[in-house]
């Protein structure tokens, strides 16, 4: 059975605390790879600044040179609102020999238990958490615990200083950097 962890988000864009949060969990929990998954249209939060064909661009080129990070683009093809559970549902179905890990950050972990079906997803993963500063670790469910140094990144404070034209080097991977100016993304996002 291969070990294989799940970091879904939008990736509007993805950054180096995306690649960091998984290259923290793939070491801690042994896994065998990490699946960067995009969301076609999260539940929780708005529609992304850029279309899914740039997310996805973006995500391949951030991972290309860790041969343990792939890209899913399985809720991007499925369409709709990206549930976690349907999508885990359709991965396990495709990948039999697979047991899976679905890595959250820290402040996911207390809205957990309001997920949507959660009890059906329970049993189809296991939950990482990707301990924080400043939040709590509560959890009402099991998940498993890793830590990483603080990295203070978000994809909207990313999206406001490339709206504001200032630069995000070192916040970015170079290949999504460059990505991004050559499609001139974020420009006049005002998200």
């Amino acid at each position: 059975m291969k070990r294989i962890g799940i970091l879904g988000g939008t990736f509007d864009p993805p950054h180096q605390g995306h690649l960091i949060m998984a290259e923290f969990a793939c070491s801690e929990m042994e896994l065998d790879e990490v699946w960067f998954l995009p969301s076609h249209i999260p539940p929780h939060k708005q529609e992304a600044a850029v279309s899914a064909e740039s997310r996805l661009s973006m995500v391949e080129k951030a991972v290309e040179n860790n041969p343990r990070f792939k890209v899913c683009n399985a809720e991007l093809t499925r369409k709709g609102t990206s549930y976690t559970v349907d999508t885990m549902k359709y991965l396990i179905d495709q990948y039999e020999n697979h047991t899976f890990y679905f890595i959250i950050g820290g402040d996911m972990v207390e809205h957990l238990p309001k997920w949507n079906r959660i009890d059906e997803l329970n049993s189809l993963v296991e939950f990482v958490g990707i301990k924080r500063p400043g939040y709590d670790w509560n959890p009402q469910m099991p998940v498993h615990q890793v830590e990483i140094p603080l990295i203070d990144i978000s994809s909207s404070h990313i999206r406001r200083r490339l709206s504001s034209l200032k630069s995000v080097r070192y916040l970015v991977p170079e290949s999504v950097n460059l990505y991004i100016k050559e499609h001139q993304l974020y420009a006049d996002d005002s998200k």
